[in-house]
């Protein structure tokens, strides 16, 4: 139909000539209430925005030197996190000289690395961030379906790829 009949029509049902699809030789338009149009769209993105999983990544910061009991309680808020389904930032920050001995501080990452291996594998191998920090991140792992856990020892040996790669690269 012509432009000129279609404004006409819409005018007789004091309505609004919309251009639903711009891309289709011709144009596509309908006739309908603007208003309404563009509430339903605000309506449907807002719902698709409900469903939607944000994720945030946690830093959890160590020290060459952390003791033990601050290490296991470190360790449990790092779990947490990942059970949680957010990354975590592992970062292990060195003072004075303690950065004559950066390889304390790669131990330590690849402690807490074996410890929540069943939580979360790395992202990426260990690098040095910033002058005195070394930091990697951990990906929380999908929750296993039952059906999934015969196949379980084919994902352990990606992980353990994925932990020897880490440590390789250091």
């Amino acid at each position: 139909m012509p432009l000129y009949e279609a404004v006409k029509l819409a005018k007789e049902k004091s309505l609004d000539l919309v251009e639903v699809s711009e891309d289709a030789k011709p144009p596509v338009c309908r006739i309908m209430d603007f208003g309404k149009f563009k509430y339903e769209q605000n309506k449907k993105a807002q719902e698709a925005k409900k469903k939607q999983v944000v994720i945030h990544i946690k830093e959890v910061k160590f020290r060459p030197n952390t003791d033990e009991h601050d290490y296991q309680f470190k360790l449990k808020n790092a779990i947490s996190f990942l059970k949680d389904g957010n990354k975590v930032k592992l970062t292990v920050t060195f003072k004075g000289r303690e950065l004559a001995h950066t390889e304390l501080g790669i131990k330590v990452i690849l402690r807490v690395i074996e410890d929540v291996k069943e939580f979360g594998i790395p992202e990426f191998p260990i690098k040095p961030d910033v002058k005195r920090t070394f930091s990697t991140v951990i990906v929380p792992v999908k929750a296993k379906k039952p059906a999934e856990k015969d196949s379980g020892k084919e994902k352990s040996k990606g992980t353990v790829k994925t932990e020897e790669h880490t440590a390789e690269k250091i």
